[in-house]
């Protein structure tokens, strides 16, 4: 498989910025610049998604808006449905829905026993495609059970929404399943992870193609965003700094970025040892010292703008189709501005 290294789309992942008004802004701010999409993060015990979303929607005009990720397990999929509903009316149908598996040790700590990841996904994928599309459901799975269920709009808008669905994934089979479910129609695309190198996505995206093409789709039919984190400095040592806290924090607390980072053994091993979760200021701190200078740049964009937009290019050749940008140093508005003017023009 071959893929342009320009892109013609890009996007923000809004997460954890010191206030939920700088957030706001930097969705006004990326739409005025011409980007495509706000993806706002919903992983750990932060912000919930849903409620910032629905302020974007009042704050911007045109820009695609979507959770980057939410997962499958805390909201039921009625739930879910009726979520989307709500915020496909509020956006003027420009919602996207990113959704993930969830992780553990997190989910396991809230009660949450993720059964089959797998197979709760495509049922619930499955699912909440036919409630957005305005079906009556009954659902008999192994994972999701529904009896006589549907959207009940007899006093609002009762077309049917027309939400987009991208799985987040990381491993090869997730990325098979997302090709089955995007052949079935069922689903969109995949939102491909980040603090991951680029290569990583080549044997993802081989079982991606596998999956669609069992389904008698294309890869074509499959949209690929990606989130990837960005250390943006002219002093490039400056933009490695950045970046290493949390390259270590999700290689110590992520067993799917561990493997994918390509630290080694010993050195993943004593990062571990010294982060526990959720893991302080300090814990990081310690637990950096064992990640490498070459094991960051390997899974963050670093270094200058034309470093940074090289790099996102990078990820482009090998199968993203719109970066989605998560800036860890403090100067937003520059790198939005930087990726809003390296998207070529499309032809």
């Amino acid at each position: 498989m071959s893929f342009d290294r320009e892109f013609t789309r890009a996007g923000i992942w809004n997460w954890e910025r010191p206030s939920i008004e700088d957030e706001l802004h930097y969705a006004q701010y990326a739409e005025e610049a011409g980007l495509d999409s706000v993806w706002q993060g919903e992983s750990r015990l932060v912000r919930d998604a849903m409620t910032v979303l629905g302020a974007y929607t009042q704050v911007t005009d045109e820009i695609d808006l979507a959770p980057g990720v939410t997962n499958c397990y805390t909201r039921n999929v009625a739930l879910m449905a009726q979520t989307f509903s709500t915020l496909d009316e509020l956006s003027d149908s420009r919602m996207k829905l990113g959704i993930g598996a969830w992780w553990d040790p997190l989910a396991s700590k809230v009660g949450i026993d993720r059964g089959n990841p797998l197979r709760h996904m495509w049922e619930y994928c499955t699912v909440l495609r036919k409630l957005l599309d305005l079906e009556n459901v009954t659902y008999d799975g192994s994972e999701i059970q529904v009896e006589d269920i549907e959207l009940d709009l007899v006093r609002s808008d009762a077309d049917p929404r027309d939400v987009p669905i991208y799985i987040g994934a990381t491993g090869e089979t997730m990325h098979q399943m997302t090709g089955e479910l995007v052949g079935n129609g069922i689903v969109s695309g995949i939102f491909m992870n980040y603090l991951i190198p680029p290569e990583h996505n080549i044997k993802g995206l081989e079982r991606l193609k596998k999956g669609v093409e069992k389904q008698d789709g294309s890869m074509d039919d499959v949209d690929r965003p990606q989130l990837i984190a960005v250390s943006m400095d002219e002093d490039v040592d400056v933009a490695l700094d950045e970046a290493r806290g949390l390259a270590t924090q999700y290689i110590g607390q992520q067993p799917h970025i561990t493997k994918a980072s390509g630290i080694s053994e010993e050195n993943a091993q004593l990062v571990k040892e010294e982060l526990d979760w959720p893991a302080t200021a300090a814990d990081i701190e310690r637990a950096a010292e064992h990640v490498p200078d070459d094991v960051v740049r390997n899974i963050v964009a670093t270094g200058t703008k034309d470093d940074v937009i090289e790099r996102l290019r990078d990820y482009c050749e090998a199968g993203c189709s719109e970066p989605v940008v998560y800036p860890l140093t403090d100067n937003m508005e520059d790198v939005i501005d930087a990726v809003a003017a390296a998207k070529a023009s499309p032809e």
